[in-house]
């Protein structure tokens, strides 16, 4: 029996332009194409795309799904893998509820209080965030997730923390000049901004409508959007408004 590549879209999920791509890129190339020209499927892709699917709900990029998959043996011994990465991920995303459990425990009770939240540690905001997420978070941005995901592939777990630690620090520097009273346009809340554009660009160029439409997400993305917010209210929106003035001014 084979499906056409409408009814693996339908069950599956995920797109037929998806399903194409992943052909494009020899992914999934189907079990043949018809006399129509339409994509048909058999069992055994779609078990293939079963596994496509799971790696990349882990995080893992294209590139590296695919090294995956042409590396692999045995189907079974395949899924007792992915099983155990999504064992894993599971337990990965108990201890980050934990985290934002904390988070949301400290702020009612600085609200009980009447006292702003103290921050002590601010890393602790992102304890057992792991890259995937990050990565999951620029899904808008797909070219720019793909270069992070190369990136990361190559990072120890040293590197890895150092870096979500830079990025509490750039949020933190923010919220402070946001406190302080500075408008988004202000000299140095720029040159915070230029600091995170200039990192942005050490991975790929980065244009102004872009860089704009990553101020944007800070507000439009739930994820980013609450980070900020868990630091400071009102600091996503400063993140945009900053990120804009800086796109008019200094890429315009």
């Amino acid at each position: 029996m084979d499906w056409p590549i409408a009814e693996v879209a339908r069950m599956s999920g995920v797109t037929a332009r998806t399903l194409r791509h992943y052909d494009e890129v020899g992914l999934l190339p189907p079990a043949r194409i018809g006399a129509n020209g339409h994509r048909y499927y058999k069992e055994h892709q779609l078990l293939r795309l079963q596994q496509i699917l799971v790696l990349r709900a882990l995080g893992v990029g294209l590139p590296e799904v695919g090294r995956i998959l042409a590396e692999q043996v045995d189907e079974v011994d395949a899924l007792r893998g992915h099983h155990l990465r999504l064992l894993a991920e599971r337990d990965r995303l108990d201890a980050l509820a934990g985290t934002v459990s904390r988070t949301i425990a400290d702020l009612e009770q600085s609200r009980k209080d009447g006292n702003p939240m103290t921050i002590n540690r601010p890393e602790n905001l992102f304890e057992d965030i792991q890259p995937s997420q990050y990565q999951e978070s620029l899904r808008d941005f797909p070219e720019h997730a793909e270069e992070v995901a190369r990136r990361v592939a190559v990072m120890t777990p040293q590197d890895i923390e150092a870096g979500q630690r830079e990025r509490t620090t750039q949020m933190i520097l923010l919220a402070d000049l946001m406190a302080a009273g500075h408008p988004a346009d202000a000299a140095p809340v720029q040159a915070q901004i230029d600091a995170q554009y200039q990192a942005m660009t050490e991975l790929r160029p980065v244009s102004a409508e872009e860089y704009r439409a990553v101020g944007r997400s800070c507000v439009d993305n739930s994820a980013w959007r609450s980070a900020y917010e868990a630091i400071a209210p009102g600091l996503a929106a400063y993140q945009r408004d900053a990120i804009e003035a800086y796109a008019t001014t200094r890429l315009s």
